[in-house]
């Protein structure tokens, strides 16, 4: 399958949406449908979540984010893949990060044990790792089950996977399926575990069941070069705001 570069913002826009979906249903969130985005609105610690869904947001919806934002319980954060809306009016801080594709093709096997999570326990390790890779300070004190609900893994198309190294959970990612696309979230090592291959091995043991499949993400400064390691290839930068600090 020849996927065009050009079809990865929008391809991430639809799995991000559907990913986001999934947990705002697996958390209890409400889930808001606007035709130029995809919300979910958490509690203090989870926040608001807005995917842009549309490249460029007119002036009617760019009011209606703004209020969602003004009414959000906690931290707010903005996914534009598209880098085409300004809310630079928010006061948020902004960076950009490159929405990654890679095609269909096979993998090698990880080096380390990459298992797809069936249970409580290695949900909340999967957490866990989550947490403290990505320093997550919202989700602490640790509450199991808030940033990945038991729910999560019963919605279609998600899986989360944790990777293994001296028997301990050393890493973990998320992966969607929808429309045809794969796509990674929370793809994160804690600091104990990082520069030993973790995180090369978590994508392969992730991507093995992808492989038939186009699969984009969104990826960090540090992660761009395994990604790109991994056949990715950067296409255009996705534009994020948060008023996080």
């Amino acid at each position: 399958m020849t996927i065009a570069l050009a079809e990865a913002p929008l391809r991430q826009a639809r799995n991000s949406a559907a990913f986001w979906t999934a947990t705002g249903v697996a958390r209890g969130h409400e889930v808001i449908r606007h035709p130029g985005f995809l919300a979910v609105a958490g509690d203090e610690r989870a926040g608001l979540r807005i995917l842009i869904q549309d490249d460029g947001l007119d002036a009617g919806a760019v009011a209606d984010l703004t209020d969602l934002a003004g009414r959000a319980k906690g931290p707010v954060d903005v996914e534009d893949p598209f880098s085409s809306t300004d809310l630079s009016h928010l006061g948020m801080r902004t960076w950009q990060m490159p929405v990654m594709l890679r095609g269909p093709g096979p993998v090698d096997a990880p080096a380390m044990t990459v298992a797809k999570v069936r249970d409580e326990e290695d949900l909340h390790a999967a957490e866990q790792a989550v947490i403290a890779g990505f320093e997550l300070t919202r989700f602490e004190p640790f509450r199991g089950g808030e940033l990945f609900p038991p729910a999560l893994i019963e919605q279609p198309g998600v899986d989360v996977f944790v990777a293994r190294l001296d028997g301990a959970v050393a890493g973990a990612c998320v992966t969607v399926v929808a429309d045809g696309f794969g796509s990674h979230y929370w793809v994160g090592t804690p600091a104990a575990f990082r520069s030993r291959g973790v995180g090369r091995a978590i994508m392969l043991g992730s991507l093995a069941p992808l492989v038939d499949l186009p699969v984009t993400l969104t990826a960090s400064r540090l992660g761009r070069p395994l990604y790109e390691s991994l056949g990715f290839t950067a296409a255009a930068p996705a534009t994020w705001w948060s008023s996080s600090r």
